[in-house]
């Protein structure tokens, strides 16, 4: 697997991800990393014809988290490579025809885009977790949420233990999906127990947004099929945007 890393960064981290992502799986493109000194965009990924880039931010790359941010984006590589259907789906056409004819908030049409990308994340991190261990991913994942959930609108004194606040106000309907994400995830892979804080995080949300069925979003993250069709993932990928942009999943909860 071919890694070239551009703006200074240590490659290291770049080079142990890729060792572990080719235990069980190989890149056909080479993989440019592109080291970016904005720290707000973290980690993402882009597709060419013959190679892939990897930008980060220079905060990330930096990161204790800098191997396993890496992981998680050659795996999102990996799956454009096989032709993986969560990977080539158009998510403007699945969100088109989830909401066509509908008003929907801008917000709200903005966070359709962050599901759509969790459901793709499902099947990156079935890879990293397939080849590394996901014991800094959950702490990851429980670290951000913690941050979210201090952050939303609402009494301090309804945080959980551990919890502090940050600068800005978070979403509260996005948190809980968020949430609902980290556990879907979790459970996917037994990752956590039943008494892991991730659970107690994951309630707060839920009260912070009472129109956000946590649970039914946790099983749709959680049971997504292995191997969809386009058909399968645009199915899916279109119910979710519903749940959410209209405001059924609720009820189904």
């Amino acid at each position: 697997m071919d890694v070239r890393v551009q703006g200074g960064a240590p490659p290291d981290p770049f080079l142990s991800a890729a060792d572990l992502l080719t235990t069980e799986h190989e890149l056909d493109h080479p993989v440019r990393v592109r080291v970016r000194d904005d720290p707000d965009e973290r980690t993402w990924a882009a597709h060419y014809d013959d190679h892939h880039v990897l930008n980060i931010s220079r905060q990330a790359a930096t990161s204790a988290m800098a191997r396993e941010l890496a992981l998680h984006e050659f795996a999102h590589m990996a799956r454009y490579e096989e032709g993986h259907a969560s990977h080539t789906q158009s998510t403007d056409e699945a969100l088109f025809l989830a909401l066509s004819g509908q008003s929907v908030e801008r917000r709200k049409l903005a966070h359709c885009y962050q599901i759509a990308n969790h459901m793709r994340d499902i099947y990156a991190d079935d890879i990293t977790i397939d080849v590394a261990p996901g014991a800094k991913l959950i702490q990851f994942l429980e670290s951000e949420l913690a941050a979210a959930v201090a952050d939303a609108p609402g009494p301090a004194g309804d945080r959980p233990s551990g919890a502090e606040p940050a600068s800005t106000e978070s979403d509260p309907d996005i948190t809980a999906v968020n949430a609902a994400f980290a556990l879907g995830l979790a459970e996917r892979h037994d990752l956590i127990d039943t008494d892991h804080r991730l659970y107690d995080l994951a309630r707060a949300a839920a009260a912070d947004a009472p129109s956000i069925g946590v649970e039914p979003f946790k099983h749709r993250f959680r049971s997504l099929i292995d191997d969809p069709s386009e058909s399968d993932f645009r199915r899916d990928l279109v119910a979710v945007t519903k749940a959410y942009a209209l405001g059924n999943e609720r009820a189904a909860d």
